[in-house]
């Protein structure tokens, strides 16, 4: 069994910044690609950040310059920095990863349960 985890979430006043963490555990062999998506109520989910096995980072238009997607693999954590955050960053942030169970194993799409993140203004 796979989970993730994510933590991190919560109130801040617009301008300010949060950490987001992901932690994998269970019967993990390998993780590629982690990323992180969110969803503001009334949307469609959406991709904010991703980062690859080899670390080769990619983001959002609306997140560039002020998010910063990194991953611990030792840990099997990914983490989001948030800094400048505007009210239009409210939403239900979500850890999405592909992970290997076994050497043989295909990697499969995992998904965290979310934490929530207000944007005061």
């Amino acid at each position: 069994q796979v989970q993730l985890v994510e933590s991190g979430g919560g109130l801040v006043q617009a301008g300010g910044s949060l950490r987001l963490s992901c932690a994998g555990s269970g019967s993990i062999f390998s993780i590629d690609a982690m990323s992180w998506y969110r969803q503001a109520p009334g949307k469609q989910r959406e991709l904010v950040a991703g980062i690859t096995g080899r670390g080769t980072t990619s983001y959002a238009d609306s997140v560039l310059g002020r998010f910063a997607i990194s991953r611990d693999n030792a840990k099997n954590t990914v983490y989001l920095q948030m800094n400048s955050l505007k009210p239009e960053d409210t939403a239900v942030y979500y850890c999405n990863a592909q992970i290997r169970t076994g050497r043989l194993s295909p990697f499969q799409n995992y998904w965290g349960q979310g934490t929530q993140v207000a944007v005061s203004s």
